[in-house]
This record gives C-alpha cells, sequence and structure tokens, in this order.
C-alpha cells in the first residue's frame, strides 16, 4: 500500500536515510537503491513509498518518490543527483579510449611510483636490508587492502556497516597503497572524495619515504653525521 511521508534524515556517505509517516510509529529506513531512479530525495521533501518489513529490522520503505517541489537550494542538487545516474546507466555510450590518450596522468604516476617501489624491496633484499619474508609480507599486505576496498564497496552498496576510513589509510601506509590505487579505480571506490585521497596520497609519500631512508640508511647516516 502506498504511504506519504517526510524525508528527516540523510547520510551521504552510507547512502541511506529515515521517513517520518504519521502511519509509522518510527521513522522508515531506506537506501538509495530503493529510491525511483536512483535519485535521492532531499530533506524535508515529501515522499511517497511502500513500506514492508523484513525479518525483526524494523520497516523499509521501497520505490520512494518525491511528491512535491524540492526545497530551497534542493533542485539544483537533485539536477545534479539525476545527471549522475543518468551518466552512470548502461545505455549511455561512452567514447572509447584510444591508444591517442594514454593513460591517466594519475595512473602513469602510480605505476612509476609502484616500479619505485618494487625497486627498493628488491634493492633491499640483495643488500640483506630487507628478509625474504617481508618481501612475502609486502603482498600479503596488498592483497589486505584490496579486499578491504572491497569489503567497504560492498557495504556501501546494501547499506551495512562501513570500514573506517582511517583503516583504510593504516593499510595504504603499511605497504597496501599499490592495491589501495587498484581497488579505487577497479571498484570505482573513494574515488571522488577529495579529503580521502589527499590522505591516500599523503600515506604514499611517508611509506616511500620511509622505506628509501631504511634501505639506504648506511648511505644516509654518514651524511647526517658529517
Amino acid at each position: 500500500m502506498k504511504k506519504q511521508g517526510k524525508v528527516v534524515r540523510w547520510d551521504d556517505q552510507r547512502g541511506f536515510g529515515f521517513i517520518r509517516c504519521n502511519a509509522t510509529s518510527q521513522d522508515i529506513f531506506f537506501h538509495i537503491r530503493d529510491c525511483a531512479g536512483g535519485i535521492q530525495p532531499p530533506v524535508n521533501s515529501t515522499v511517497e513509498f511502500e513500506e514492508i518489513h523484513v525479518g525483526g529490522k524494523g520497516p523499509r520503505a521501497m520505490a520512494v518518490r518525491t511528491m512535491q517541489a524540492y526545497p530551497s537550494g534542493a533542485a539544483a542538487r537533485h539536477d545534479r543527483l539525476r545527471n549522475q545516474a543518468r551518466s552512470r546507466s548502461p545505455h549511455v555510450t561512452h567514447r572509447r579510449t584510444t591508444s591517442q590518450d594514454g593513460p591517466a596522468p594519475s595512473a602513469m604516476g602510480v605505476g612509476s611510483l609502484t616500479l619505485i617501489w618494487l625497486l627498493l624491496l628488491v634493492w633491499g633484499a640483495l643488500q640483506h636490508r630487507i628478509p625474504p619474508i617481508a618481501l612475502a609480507g609486502a603482498f600479503v599486505i596488498n592483497a589486505l587492502t584490496f579486499f578491504a576496498y572491497w569489503v567497504d564497496k560492498h557495504a556501501a552498496r546494501k547499506g551495512q556497516w562501513r570500514t573506517k576510513e582511517d583503516t583504510l589509510h593504516l593499510f595504504g601506509l603499511s605497504g597496501g597503497w599499490p592495491a589501495a590505487r587498484l581497488a579505487q579505480q577497479v571498484l570505482r571506490h573513494k574515488t571522488v572524495k577529495p579529503g580521502f585521497q589527499a590522505m591516500y596520497w599523503l600515506t604514499v609519500w611517508v611509506h616511500l619515504a620511509a622505506l628509501g631512508a631504511y634501505v639506504f640508511w648506511d648511505r644516509i647516516k654518514p651524511l647526517l653525521n658529517s
């Protein structure tokens, strides 16, 4: 049965919100996937929805759509979200990347830094500064990093509990930053958050600086003492 209510709260990061309805004793949960066209109704807008109950988790709204004009300042946001939803549609034809385009600068930068990282590991092992088990550990931490990003992406889609960003950055700082970048691109996750990206690149440079200093410490130490 169709009901109407007002959107009273929305969490942009987790992609879910709550609707208040006079016919229901508690606020009704809804996820961005439950919205018509994948477009999030603005807070304080009146919406129409279908209420369902799944297990003992309380009421949930499905087929949520806006019933009234958007409040001041929300129209532009709604149009932007609608355009983003359309751009993600499989029916939209994207221009194919040709060899003339070349890889994106960020991809080239990460590729070069990853090569430097591998060379530092190999050189450190040859100089007996890095034990073989540490080389294996570097690949393990990258596998765990990619898995952590996948879990967080899956949770975001399902509206479940998310992995803390500090945890993802800790994986990167520990040496998993190459896999972190790969996961960001492959999973399309955390790529449009300036704050997260700034911290990600900080972990990359801190890790490389620390690794380089450790590998070449025998050459750096005399310079510091001179």
